[in-house]
């Protein structure tokens, strides 16, 4: 019977260490405290950054409360993350959102000053600090979307309420929702509590009785507030687009892609591409259909393996081996700090009540990262571990080798990191078990299935924001009705033929948390096909050139940083070849 444990009964050794971050409570409330005292000397700069001397003092003075306001912004939000019921992290948690608006708006006077000054004045920063130069060429590039300072401080103050869609969704889906069990009544009507955590692993079951009603007990609490979620992202929408076009962009995703500066064209051809391909995925689920002997598939039918003989089940210690093993091929420096994450309480392993679902890795520059899991014991859990785990090396790579100015990658490159890794163990796994058949059909099939819900269903899930966002931009309405039409749409032509869909599946889009980080989840689907390509370098004995890019954070513009790997951003060939390995793997599956 599966059972969500409390948090008091998980062993010590299962949880992240957050007073490596923070030393307590008491000590992330008093840094606030002083935070907030701090920005009165930053203001003071206002109108005097026409002085070498005192811009330099500004920018460090900037960058100094910008690290420590970090650690415990971050500490306060993992807190409450363990138990997004708990009152007290609630609080914290909030105190430190209004203060990332109390920061931000005290600082917005620097960049539009240092747009009002001649570019040979702020050459002569970057001159003077060569650690400024990547910094100043940036900024240049920006000047046309900064606004005046009084603008600025508009916009920064009126981040709490663009941030509040993302806040507000979190707490519904992390806190309000509750899930009816799921009831065996072939063994004796066992009941078993369903939670985002175990909800796919009701799904991999081969008892169908048993998917559907976990299927139908997980979107019913969804679709009795359909309204108000749909209110709610309507209205996060709608913010992307005031904000986009408040800074004189075409459009919201114009706006995403002018951050970081990627080519134009990277969003809509990852979409151009795999509409293309669509035919493989047509293909493979035609072939799902076939295996499981079904008339047609539903949206539970969608994950259970094919293959009914094999059992994995892994344990954690089991899982962490496994992991080691199959990252050995990244190098022996990689390996130490992989073992530290293991040993010295990175990570939060295991479900309990009220914690945060899903997986992610996060932290802050002077610390180790941390990693938050809800493992239970699949094989999935095996490869969100060592995606995880890709992200905080990164992290612990990036921070050791770079200034805090340029510490933070790009969350483009962060998705090819995570991705490496999972490449890493699959081979891993297919190579173990290359004389089982039987292992090995399971093996290609959950590769095939890596391939279909990072970029098939991210790019779905891509094309349908950039629709969302486009209708918003032309002032249509983003009623429950309209956006479900929508969303069964791209569901149909990106399936085919072999799938059905109901009106719960319309309103899949409704528990994505993704898509309150708008443009997000395209990025899963390109940084994979650049990760294949890297992986196979990787394991042909190339390491040193992944080593750089881990060390790289954000010195550089993510396009260039990718660049000197021999991979061009604004030449999507490499998605085909990545698209050619999926045929291929579809092709031996069904032999």
């Amino acid at each position: 019977m599966i059972r969500t444990r409390s948090r008091i009964e998980t062993d010590d050794k299962f949880k992240w260490a957050l007073e490596d971050l923070v030393g307590s409570d008491e000590i992330c409330q008093v840094g606030f405290r002083k935070i907030k005292k701090s920005l009165l000397d930053i203001k003071k700069f206002k109108g005097q950054l026409n002085n070498l001397e005192k811009l330099e003092q500004a920018l460090e003075l900037f960058l100094e409360l910008s690290q420590k306001f970090e650690k415990f912004l971050v500490y306060s939000n993992m807190r409450l993350h363990q138990d997004t019921q708990n009152r007290y992290y609630q609080a914290l948690s909030g105190e430190a959102d209004i203060l990332k608006v109390e920061f931000n708006a005290a600082i917005s006077f620097i960049e539009p000053e240092l747009l009002s000054l001649e570019e040979s004045y702020l050459r002569n920063l970057s001159e003077k600090n060569v650690k400024y130069k990547h910094y100043i060429d940036n900024l240049i590039r920006l000047k046309g979307h900064v606004l005046s300072p009084e603008i600025e401080k508009i916009l920064a103050n009126a981040g709490d309420y663009a941030s509040s869609y993302d806040n507000i969704f979190s707490m519904l889906n992390n806190a309000d929702i509750k899930f009816d069990p799921v009831i065996d009544y072939k063994d004796n009507n066992i009941k078993h509590k369903l939670t985002h955590g175990n909800f796919l692993t009701f799904l991999e079951n081969h008892d169908r009785e048993i998917r559907e009603q976990a299927y139908n007990n997980y979107y019913n609490p969804f679709l009795s507030r359909k309204y108000a979620i749909t209110a709610i992202f309507s209205s996060s929408i709608k913010s992307d687009v005031f904000f986009s076009r408040t800074r004189k962009f075409n459009s919201s995703l114009s706006s995403e892609l002018f951050s970081f500066n990627l080519p134009d064209n990277i969003y809509k051809d990852l979409i151009k591409k795999v509409n293309n391909r669509l035919d493989i995925l047509h293909r493979y689920l035609e072939f799902r259909r076939e295996k499981l002997g079904l008339e047609k598939l539903k949206a539970f039918d969608l994950y259970v393996p094919i293959f009914k003989k094999i059992k994995l089940e892994i344990g954690y210690e089991e899982a962490k081996s496994i992991v080691i093993e199959a990252l050995k091929p990244l190098g022996d420096d990689y390996a130490v700090k992989l073992s530290d994450a293991f040993n010295k309480s990175w990570i939060d392993v295991y479900e309990n009540k009220n914690k945060r679902s899903g997986a992610y890795s996060w932290g802050a520059y002077g610390c180790h990262p941390f990693v938050l899991l809800n493992y239970n014991n699949k094989l999935n859990d095996v490869f969100t571990l060592a995606h995880e785990l890709g992200h905080a090396m990164h992290s612990s790579y990036s921070w050791s080798n770079q200034d805090y100015l340029y510490s933070h990658y790009t969350i483009f490159l962060a998705e090819i990191a995570s991705t490496v890794n999972e490449i890493l163990l699959i081979n891993y796994f297919l190579d173990k078990y290359k004389n089982d058949n039987d292992m090995t059909d399971y093996l290609k099939n959950h590769f095939c299935e890596e391939f279909r819900r990072t970029i098939y269903r991210q790019t779905m899930f891509a094309e349908f924001e950039l629709k969302i966002h486009e209708l918003a931009e032309e002032g249509e309405p983003l009623t429950f009705e309209y956006i479900n039409k929508i969303y069964r749409k791209l569901n149909k032509k990106y399936h085919g033929e072999a799938v059905e869909f109901d009106d719960k599946s319309d309103f899949e889009w409704a528990r994505v948390p993704h898509f309150y980080n708008s443009f997000y989840v395209y990025q899963y689907a390109t940084g994979f096909s650049i990760a294949y390509g890297f992986a196979e370098r990787i394991l042909s004995g190339d390491k040193d050139f992944y080593l750089e890019f881990l060390k790289s954070g954000s010195k550089d513009y993510t396009h260039e940083i990718i660049k000197k790997t021999g991979f061009d951003l604004s030449n999507p060939d490499f998605i085909d070849k990545t698209l050619d390995k999926y045929n291929d793997l579809v092709i031996e599956l069904k032999k």
